[in-house]
């Protein structure tokens, strides 16, 4: 299984004869339009992460690494199983290229041959796209490969109105508009990622060889820089984006801490000497989404818990689930009830808050956090609920169980936009 802090590192082991390429993503802290932009959750992950999972998973390069001026940019990005390169303050001003920041890198890392520059503002990048791209330099010889997609966009000149002058058309006879299917279109870079060769960059960009792009679907071009908002963002990335190798994975089981992430951990005492806790009605909602789709769910909690075992049970009780008691609630533990169930790790989801909680949340197939758990700063949740613990946390994430579930079972190439029919 994965390292318990990272989601996980480039496995590969280099040929001493194959050129060493590293995946470069540049994502410095002073971010003008959305403050640390890089590092926000989008649809529960760290925008970053979205490309750190694609280019982990590609087994395509032999380092990832995060360049980077910013002390909870580096956190994030080694959490996510990231190299970090802390760049120098020459590179890190608003009025620093692309390019002077990676040649940095290059004069630092002179083991390293080719540059798979990814933008941190393209999540819906995949692992396919990155193997794909990087064949184009290391087997077709291409010293330059960026990425583009088709756009059917008639353009018209920019004229001065005061000029009184009519605009010109670049790219169509107004007299015979074509129909969308009639026209190709044509290819407009999209700003996910820029490869190179290590002598390319060193002069600069200026003297290149051979040079190619890399076609990408319209579903997969999304540039949250230029052309869309945040939530509009989210709801493309949870349709197109990367989820990892478990994506297909459909969960059976929700095991679902009952302190801390039903709960907010809160306990009220009365006059009379009663405990209280409160449950959000939204969170059994949730639960009980996750019921109507045939997917067990079960409350945990540790024997060693204040709160009276009576109590607990009325809380499980109202939920309509089951609860589970546990001496030290570790994996070891987990592991022997879903034995019991006949379940696999990869059938699980897990709800936890805790440090405590990070064994069992490195093992199952998808894992939660509520965004004000202890463990949201030490894990890569593969969710990090924009609700807080005891507030809709629980409603949230089985939203995000269902929404994967549905995404799984559909077949391969269904979500793919007809162009032809467009």
């Amino acid at each position: 299984r994965q390292a318990l802090f990272h989601y996980r590192k480039v496995s590969a082991k280099k040929n001493s004869s194959q050129p060493h390429r590293a995946a470069l993503i540049l994502a410095r802290g002073g971010s003008k339009g959305i403050p640390l932009k890089n590092i926000k959750n989008l649809a529960g992950v760290p925008l970053i992460a979205w490309v750190l999972r694609a280019a982990l998973d590609s087994e395509a390069v032999d380092s990832v690494w995060v360049s980077t001026d910013h002390d909870e940019i580096e956190r994030v990005a080694r959490v996510w199983g990231a190299k970090v390169h802390r760049r120098s303050p020459k590179v890190s001003k608003d009025s620093s290229s692309s390019l002077e920041t990676i040649q940095e890198f290059i004069r630092l890392r002179p083991e390293v041959d080719i540059v798979c520059h990814i933008q941190a503002t393209s999540p819906c990048l995949h692992p396919h796209h990155i193997r794909e791209a990087l064949q184009m330099i290391t087997e077709q010889g291409c010293d330059y490969v960026f990425s583009v997609v088709r756009r059917h966009q008639f353009r018209w000149e920019e004229v001065d109105k005061k000029e009184g002058k009519n605009p010109r058309s670049l790219n169509i006879d107004v007299a015979h508009r074509p129909r969308r299917q009639d026209w190709p279109g044509e290819l407009y870079e999209n700003g996910s990622f820029y490869f190179s060769t290590r002598k390319a960059l060193e002069n600069g960009l200026k003297q290149l060889g051979k040079i190619a792009y890399y076609e990408m679907l319209p579903e997969y071009s999304v540039d949250i820089d230029v052309d869309i908002d945040w939530p509009v963002a989210e709801q493309r990335v949870l349709r197109f984006g990367y989820f990892g190798r478990e994506e297909k994975a459909v969960v059976s089981l929700f095991l679902c801490k009952l302190s801390g992430c039903l709960t907010n951990g809160q306990i009220f005492t009365s006059v009379s000497g009663e405990d209280h806790v409160a449950i959000n009605a939204r969170d059994v909602a949730g639960i009980q989404m996750l019921q109507r789709e045939n997917i067990e769910v079960i409350l945990m909690s540790s024997v060693n818990e204040p709160l009276s075992r009576g109590l607990l049970e009325k809380v499980a009780q109202l939920a309509g689930c089951g609860l589970w008691f546990g001496e030290l609630l570790n994996g070891f533990e987990v592991e022997w009830l879903i034995k019991k169930k006949k379940l696999r790790w990869d059938e699980v989801a897990f709800m936890g808050s805790e440090s405590e909680d990070r064994e069992i949340l490195s093992q199952v197939g998808l894992n939660g956090v509520p965004c004000d758990s202890p463990v949201a700063n030490l894990i890569a949740a593969k969710y990090t609920c924009q609700r807080p613990a005891g507030n809709g946390a629980v409603h949230e994430f089985a939203e995000y169980i269902l929404m994967l579930k549905k995404k799984s079972l559909l077949p391969v190439h269904q979500e793919h936009i007809d162009r032809a029919n467009f």
